[in-house]
């Protein structure tokens, strides 16, 4: 499960991923894109997706 890590100036928030973390954004990236065939394609159907990434409690 991923761990947010605050940040002391409060700017932004680091994220740390486990292994299964990454390989499970990278199917989802992979299930999203399947059939684009450009840049342009890929950022469209990743702008209309959401992925969630559980947090540590």
């Amino acid at each position: 499960m991923a761990k947010i890590i605050e940040n002391i100036d409060g700017k932004r928030k680091l994220i740390k991923l486990s292994s299964d973390d990454v390989i499970s954004i990278v199917r989802e990236y992979q299930n999203i894109t399947r059939g684009c065939m450009t840049c342009r394609e890929i950022r469209s159907a990743l702008s209309d997706a959401v992925i969630y990434v559980p947090e540590e409690m």
